[in-house]
């Protein structure tokens, strides 16, 4: 089995890097100020019990560690990724990542009692869960490790959350780490003052080839399979393992390249608009129905539905503003699930203007979609370099005015008209 840091892709820097801090990390909690003086704690006792020899300590302990990091790059670059295999290789008993210790197992499946991971659902991280948790990762570590916060797209903290979490940043506990992922350093994505005190993780978009090496090593899909998802996805590893794996999402991906053949008009351009959105709003649903459910039923259960004691009907009354609260949070999350699953088919859509664009150039470089390089170049030939490049810019403006806050529909029918006109 491959260590912790066996599902990073591409990120040889990165990993060297982690590894570094992690070793130090270790050398921390052995150095003599935390263990008696002329034996072993009970992390090195623990750690002897899994292959009898503690690891050597450096002659700094410490160096090279640090409480809060950031890890950025583009999307499926693996930024969650490396901040989860960071926190194994924090919380393992070897200090090294091994894959296989208590510590690296519990944290990679999520039940790690020191590991708090924020996931945001919504469009926005709030400051009262930012508060919570800061709350929370004050506490000291029941493993005698480290109490570790992982917040994942972090550019998504309101003003009030980043300064909460701010505020923890500047006066860390002693023990405790925080990890944090963004796209970018820039002030848009993650604040000044949180970014100059952290260590940045730079990460890169991976090579296809390295994300279609991973995809038949660990997922077992077929090497020609793997090679095409991994260019169709552009060195996004999640996007390539779900359309190696999922026949729906070739489906989608398939609909979203015939858009340049259906602009025919400004009526097929609305058309077309109107098809994307309708088709991001329903994957969206799908993939939210079952969570929605479930926590709705969880929440009446908790609150007395379907009781008949004697105080059950008036608690149920007075539960209004709750499943009000949990139907505000389930909106904000199929918002995000919806530009989400819009983003992915707006990914498509430049791959294909920038194979016209590349093949327009005759740059030397292979197609992202190879199954539409014929159509591609059909249209090069139509556009001209000059055209190719404007339809992208317009789809690569769609992203940036939703990420804006743009309505999606108002966005890809701006979008849709600037493509067929050229």
């Amino acid at each position: 089995m491959t260590d912790v840091f066996g599902d990073l892709v591409g990120q040889d820097e990165a990993v060297a890097m982690l590894r570094r801090a992690a070793a130090s990390a270790a050398a921390l909690l052995r150095a003599p100020v935390t263990a008696p003086a002329g034996g072993h704690d009970d992390l090195d006792a623990l750690a002897e019990e899994y292959d009898g020899d503690p690891a050597p300590a450096p002659a700094d302990p410490g160096a090279g560690m640090t409480h809060a990091w950031i890890f950025t790059g583009p999307p499926g670059s693996g930024r969650s990724v490396a901040a989860r295999a960071f926190a194994a290789a924090l919380e393992c008993v070897h200090g090294t990542g091994c894959g296989t210790c208590p510590g690296c197992h519990t944290t990679l499946t999520g039940t790690h009692a020191d590991v708090r991971l924020v996931v945001p659902e919504g469009l926005s991280i709030g400051v009262n869960e930012m508060r919570a948790l800061v709350l929370r990762a004050a506490s000291a570590p029941s493993s005698g490790r480290w109490q570790i916060v992982i917040i994942e797209d972090a550019d998504r903290l309101t003003e009030a959350a980043g300064n909460a979490l701010l505020k923890a940043i500047e006066e860390p506990p002693p023990r405790t780490v925080f990890l944090l992922c963004a796209p970018s350093t820039h002030p848009d994505d993650i604040s000044v003052t949180i970014r100059s005190r952290c260590r940045v993780v730079p990460l890169r978009q991976p090579p296809p080839a390295a994300v279609a090496e991973v995809l038949v090593r660990r997922d077992g899909i077929a090497p020609d399979v793997a090679e095409w998802a991994a260019a169709a996805a552009q060195g996004h590893v999640g996007r390539a393992r779900r359309l190696a794996r999922d026949p729906e999402a070739r489906q989608r991906r398939d609909a979203v390249l015939a858009v340049p053949r259906r602009l025919t008009g400004v009526g097929a351009a609305f058309d077309a608009a109107s098809a994307l959105i309708e088709a991001a709003e329903a994957e969206a649903a799908a993939s939210v129905v079952e969570i929605d459910e479930a926590e709705r039923t969880a929440l009446q259960t908790a609150l007395g539905a379907g009781g008949t004691g004697r105080g059950a009907a008036g608690a149920m009354r007075g539960a209004a503003g709750q499943l009000k609260d949990l139907e505000k949070r389930q909106k904000s999350r199929a918002t995000r699930a919806q530009r989400d699953a819009l983003d992915r088919a707006l990914v498509d859509l430049a791959g294909f203007y920038r194979d016209a664009l590349a093949m327009a150039w005759r740059a030397p470089v292979a197609p992202v979609h190879t199954d539409t390089a014929s159509l591609a170049s059909a249209g090069a030939q139509k556009w001209d370099a000059e055209g190719s490049l404007r339809r992208l810019e317009a789809v690569l403006e769609c992203r940036a005015a939703i990420e804006a806050n743009v309505k999606p529909r108002i966005a890809v029918e701006a979008m849709m008209l600037a493509l067929w006109r050229g």
